[in-house]
């Protein structure tokens, strides 16, 4: 009797300690605090400013993702969140107005997964695929309105590709701590229609890196 209620112990341990692997066929679930630092690279913004380039800021938001797992080591992940950034000038009549415009970010991207020890309690992960980005709200700042009246902005969508490593670490059997950083090809054309100044255009590469923190869990 005393053997059998030690190996039942053991054997209640045992799956109280299990790893929160996932399996073939087990959707993974993850929520994070992500930061998006844009590599940005722009042309000028012509023809009204030659040499004149923009930069832009970075931002703090929530994210929600979603993994398949196809087999014990192939996952697929869809990302969804959206972002807010402002766009600014550098130098010249540009720079010294500062912000210039703004837009919100939806950038969904799919990513195929490779997880390297899916039944270990740390697990680590590469992945690669597409993303898809849309700017929408764009808005000139209230500087650029007062510099050269009413000032319509428009930014082209983008599609590119992604990149991504990251690392999930137990924290109980089913919830898990994640790390993750991507980088994520972005492009996009920038039309400013003014009142004063005619139409701006400017191309700008955001290339961002997104560095992730957050909690998941299986199903």
């Amino acid at each position: 009797m005393r053997r059998t209620i030690i190996l039942l112990a053991t054997a209640a341990i045992a799956g109280i300690a299990a790893p929160a692997q996932a399996k073939q066929g087990d959707v993974i679930v993850r929520a994070r605090a992500i930061l998006v630092a844009p590599n940005e690279k722009s042309s000028s913004i012509l023809p009204a400013f030659p040499g004149e380039k923009v930069k832009v800021n970075n931002s703090i938001m929530p994210e929600a993702d979603v993994t398949y797992m196809a087999t014990d080591h192939v996952g697929f992940e869809l990302i969804a969140a959206t972002t807010k950034h402002n766009a600014s000038g550098r130098t010249g009549t540009t720079g010294t107005l500062g912000k210039l415009a703004s837009t919100w970010v939806l950038p969904p991207t799919l990513t195929a997964q490779y997880h390297f020890a899916p039944e270990a309690k740390v697990r680590p992960y590469v992945g690669a695929g597409v993303n898809y980005t849309i700017f929408y709200n764009e808005k000139a700042s209230k500087a650029l309105r007062g510099a050269v009246g009413p000032t319509d902005v428009h930014m082209s969508d983008s599609f590119g590709w992604a990149a991504q490593a990251g690392i999930d670490f137990d924290l109980t059997e089913k919830v898990f701590l994640n790390f993750d950083v991507k980088y994520v090809d972005i492009d996009t054309k920038t039309r400013l229609t003014t009142a004063a100044a005619g139409v701006q255009r400017v191309k700008v590469r955001l290339d961002p890196l997104v560095f992730g923190v957050g909690i998941g869990t299986r199903f």
